[in-house]
């Protein structure tokens, strides 16, 4: 995977927020938002990266107790290039030594949703959550067969818009992919309006992808099931 050459060689791209205490049966890792086009160093302290605490403590509070949470680390505030979806890379593959192999669910969040789209080629990666994502339509879904999508997106989002996430969804879904929507009805970009509905359905979303039942009937299976977006 890719290594980000200009990286020094002592920076790691995953932060491990929380280790188990036996060995870890799953990983979920959150990818923050962005900018299009900056160079700046991205910090820690930055609104979009505090965004994402409150997103990974409920998906924490659904997951199995011997979970490993961890955040990606980006170099740069921007996408550039595709600056982030590298260091997502990095970040799985750092967790895959530190882990084994163990089913992960990434949680990104606009900028960060691409990101972990992109990312989801990497054989760790069980299914992604993609909240108010940004989806490009000249980004590709061809490499998500067998993985698990599900967007959440605001209908009142004035930064990435709904109809290239449910676009994205389709293209998913034609490449094999288990995907679907969720429209936040009166929900915006930052997640603030409606926050709670935002975490339970992180929480639920995520507890579904990594412990799915057949037969069971949450928000990510109906979403899945769905001939296009159902509404929360």
């Amino acid at each position: 995977m890719s290594n980000g050459g200009d990286v020094q060689r002592n920076w790691s791209a995953l932060i491990v927020r929380h280790t188990p205490a036996d060995t870890a049966a799953a990983a979920i890792v959150t990818l923050h938002g962005g900018r299009e086009l900056s160079r700046r160093t991205a910090r820690p302290w930055q609104p979009a990266a505090l965004r994402m605490h409150p997103v990974l403590r409920a998906a924490a509070s659904a997951a199995p107790r011997n979970a490993l949470l961890g955040q990606v680390r980006y170099r740069y505030q921007g996408w550039n290039d595709g600056d982030p979806a590298r260091d997502a890379l990095r970040a799985l593959d750092e967790l895959q030594r530190l882990a084994g192999t163990v089913p992960t669910v990434l949680v990104g969040h606009s900028m960060g949703a691409r990101a972990a789209l992109r990312a989801a080629s990497h054989p760790l990666v069980r299914g992604v959550l993609a909240l108010a994502p940004w989806c490009p339509p000249e980004d590709s879904a061809r490499h998500l067969d067998g993985v698990q999508l599900v967007v959440l997106h605001g209908d009142r989002d004035r930064v990435t818009p709904p109809a290239e996430s449910a676009d994205y969804v389709r293209r998913a879904r034609e490449a094999g992919a288990r995907a679907g929507m969720v429209v936040v009805r009166g929900a915006d970009h930052a997640m603030l309006r409606r926050s709670g509905d935002w975490h339970r359905a992180t929480a639920e979303i995520v507890a579904q992808i990594l412990q799915p039942d057949p037969g069971a009937e949450g928000l990510a299976a109906q979403a899945c099931a769905a001939d296009g977006a159902i509404d929360l």
